[in-house]
């Protein structure tokens, strides 16, 4: 039987995943992050991107979150993410939107904090289509 570690991701709306992992994949700030069990203790902050959990049995789940707290200690993983969904989960006709919105705000002339806000807007968005793509692709396999 393989090791597994406790993987816990939450946001400040719901729980997103609680289970065990025999490898949790995440984006972190200085890039991706591979945490397996028995892991040496760690602490990081999350960029938007993905969070990918490889269950017992070659089950994967796919979650794009928009940024938060990582923490790992030898039996637990635990994500603190800002907002966080499972791929299957994703409105694509909402996130396309909200893309096109960020990336028109991006390329007009518009405040310095309103550009900072569709920067993390694109950012998020980006990192949900991304979750879409990884699932219809493992969907066909």
């Amino acid at each position: 039987m393989a090791s597994t570690i406790r993987c816990d991701i939450v946001s400040a709306e719901a729980e997103i995943f609680h289970g065990e992992a025999e490898l949790v994949v995440a984006t972190g700030e200085m890039g991706e992050l591979g945490i397996a069990p028995k892991h040496a203790p760690l602490i990081t902050r999350l960029k938007p991107g993905k969070i990918v959990v490889h269950q017992p049995g070659g089950e994967t789940v796919d979650i794009a979150v928009s940024g938060g707290i990582l923490e790992v200690q030898p039996t637990v993983v635990t994500v603190l993410a800002d907002t966080a969904v499972r791929a299957q989960d994703i409105d694509e006709a909402a996130v396309r939107a909200a893309k096109e919105e960020a990336e028109r705000i991006l390329a007009g002339r518009s405040e310095a904090m309103e550009i900072a806000e569709a920067q993390q807007k694109l950012a998020e968005v980006t990192a949900q289509l991304q979750a879409l793509e990884r699932l219809r692709k493992n969907l066909k396999h």
